[in-house]
């Protein structure tokens, strides 16, 4: 079971979900959910190595291991501290 925490608050994910819907719950805006507005960008405080890697809509925004698309992430596994 992975760990996201957005501002202190912790979640409990399964590992190798994606993190939009908690995201979102928590109060970070979305738009188009397939990585090309980039509405939901985020910051990662802690621990960028336990996300999967940037994909293309990620890279053509100019995202990197520290900013990410919410609706594009997904947590391997471990624990994520993030703030938007």
């Amino acid at each position: 079971m992975a760990k996201l925490i957005i501002d202190d608050i912790e979640h409990d994910i399964p590992d190798g979900e994606k993190i939009d819907d908690i995201c979102e719950n928590e109060g970070i805006p979305f738009s188009c959910n397939s990585g090309v507005c980039g509405t939901c960008q985020i910051e990662i405080i802690e621990g960028q190595e336990n996300l999967n890697d940037l994909n293309d809509e990620e890279d053509a925004l100019g995202m990197d291991r520290n900013n990410r698309l919410s609706c594009q992430c997904r947590i391997v596994a471990g624990t994520v501290k993030i703030t938007y």
